[in-house]
């Protein structure tokens, strides 16, 4: 029997469908990847239990969710080199924007999710030892002679870079824009500082469990944590003016798409925005970034404070602050070898 060129094509396509006429159907994603930094531990936790229930209720399907915690820029490297997140929960834009720039997120992430991809807020704060005995009650005070001053290194913790930045918007201002008192400022406040821990959590515990420092400069989250877990060892001093911490969320599309993921990945973020998650949040002392669940939360955070946002054209932006402040020879290098 002869056949035509077009009917070997036809009879070629035949062979390949099943018997039952349909084709296979790619094995349904039970596992889920998220790569966050150092102090969401505790809210992750209560997150994944809530969002697999929620899942199994909508969709009768069991998942896991596999948890990484570290430094936020170490966390982005860690995805740019291999580390095969779904999704990354991180402290900073600029550390996302570092993912994307290794072609692994696509432009425009920060428009995918409400609030520039935002689910929940945070500022800085100090947490001192009960009774403040170093009297501490503004950036100032962290400058001065002999003021043990715990922080994380601002080269690999996002956690870090919002402390530096918030003690830079209050000197900038105190100090009537004159960039050389600025840098003094800065110099003398790091001059104080007796460790740089890797991550947001290393510091906390060279503060809190190993007691060195006078002070540690914390997310709100982080400070109230380690208040919960220590009652009468510890108190919060929140500055009057400070910095909006906006950690930022995404789907890393060059593996959510090759793993299939995408849609589990995408319903897994859109949850912390529901009302369940912005109470996780905020149960977790981080400001939920729905103003009516925020509310629910008024008597916790001190909403007075004035916070300066990374878009105020002090700083521009995220771009423009990693190069100027962080990149290897910025000012952070230029001020901390001075030490």
């Amino acid at each position: 029997m002869k056949f035509s060129h077009l009917g070997l094509i036809a009879l070629s396509a035949l062979l390949l469908v099943p018997a039952s006429g349909a084709l296979p159907a790619r094995a349904a994603v039970t596992e889920l990847t998220n790569v966050s930094y150092d102090p969401t531990r505790e809210l992750y936790d209560q997150y994944n239990k809530a969002f697999v229930q929620y899942y199994k209720k909508k969709t009768g399907q069991d998942i896991t969710v596999v948890q990484s915690h570290g430094g936020s820029s170490k966390q982005a490297r860690a995805v740019i080199e291999g580390n095969e997140a779904d999704v990354v929960t991180l402290a900073l834009a600029s550390d996302i924007t570092a993912i994307e720039h290794a072609g692994l997120i696509k432009a425009g992430w920060q428009k995918t999710f409400p609030n520039n991809s935002s689910p929940y807020t945070s500022t800085i704060v100090f947490l001192v030892r009960k009774g403040n005995p170093k009297g501490l009650k503004d950036w100032g005070d962290l400058a001065k002679p002999g003021i043990g001053v715990i922080t994380p290194n601002p080269k690999t913790s996002g956690g870090a870079r919002w402390n530096y930045l918030a003690a830079w918007a209050w000197a900038d201002k105190q100090y009537n824009k004159d960039e050389k008192a600025v840098l003094d400022y800065i110099s003398k406040l790091f001059g104080n500082v007796l460790v740089l821990d890797t991550g947001a959590r290393g510091s906390t515990n060279t503060f809190v469990k190993n007691g060195q420092g006078d002070v540690l400069l914390a997310w709100e989250n982080e400070a109230y944590l380690a208040i919960a877990e220590r009652p009468g060892e510890f108190e919060i001093v929140t500055p009057p003016l400070s910095i909006l911490a906006e950690p930022p969320v995404a789907i890393v599309d060059g593996v959510a798409d090759k793993r299939g993921s995408r849609a589990l990945a995408t319903e897994y973020l859109n949850y912390l925005y529901s009302d369940e998650g912005q109470r996780i949040a905020g149960k977790n002392f981080y400001r939920p970034s729905n103003p009516k669940i925020a509310e629910e939360f008024s008597k916790i955070f001190d909403l007075k404070v004035k916070l300066i946002t990374i878009d105020d054209p002090l700083f521009g932006g995220w771009d423009k602050t990693q190069k100027a402040h962080f990149e290897d020879r910025g000012i952070f290098d230029k001020i901390y070898t001075k030490k």
